[in-house]
């Protein structure tokens, strides 16, 4: 399976890299003649093993959008989100700079979604944690984190981190190449439709 998983990602990735090049450009194009400031955001994510690296994304939000609130996941209605953020986001356009990090092994296409040490959210109680506590976080470090997958197409947006992660554990459960392929095509069609930031069903 990790022989299958690897050639497929590479695969799938030159082939993006390639094809998706004239879009590299119009977006960064309209980044700069939206606000003049820097084309690409990149985050220290955690891995396989646990093992740090640098992701590469489009900037969807306006410059230093973390420096007063820290590294926190994106609400709805953001006002962080700059307006062709909210495009980028809804269609996954934003992420199109990940494919390298897919193609050179930091980043799978299908597996649970690769986070920032640090990050925080508040639970359910209304208490702050830190995502390394949440039970659940050191299982989905077995693999490599993806570019989509179970927690990303069948969760809501906005659940706890908790829920997702037991959407994770059950993708490293039962992970296999049709199982990668099955998500990989929902993924395209929910891209093709916009929805990725529906607070809801996206497909």
């Amino acid at each position: 399976m990790s022989f299958a998983k690897r050639l497929l990602d590479v695969a799938l990735a030159g082939t993006g890299l390639i094809v998706s090049s004239p879009l590299w450009l119009a977006i960064a194009s309209l980044i700069k003649l939206e606000d003049g400031g820097p084309l690409f955001f990149s985050q220290e994510r955690v891995g396989q093993d646990g093992r740090h690296f640098q992701a590469f994304k489009f900037r969807s939000m306006v410059p230093d959008a973390e420096k007063v609130s820290g590294p926190m996941q994106s609400g709805q209605n953001d006002p962080r989100v700059t307006k062709l953020g909210r495009i980028l986001r809804a269609t996954a356009m934003d992420e199109l700079p990940q494919l390298w990090n897919i193609f050179r092994g930091d980043m799978s296409f299908v597996g649970p979604r690769a986070l920032r040490p640090g990050e925080i959210e508040v639970n359910g109680s209304g208490a702050v944690e830190r995502l390394e506590e949440v039970p659940g976080f050191a299982a989905r470090c077995a693999v490599r984190p993806g570019l989509t997958g179970v927690a990303q197409i069948y969760a809501s947006r906005d659940v706890l981190r908790r829920q997702k992660f037991r959407y994770d554990r059950l993708y490293i459960q039962r992970q296999s190449f049709w199982l990668d392929l099955r998500l990989i095509l929902l993924s395209f069609w929910i891209t093709f439709r916009g929805t990725w930031e529906t607070r809801g069903r996206k497909f």
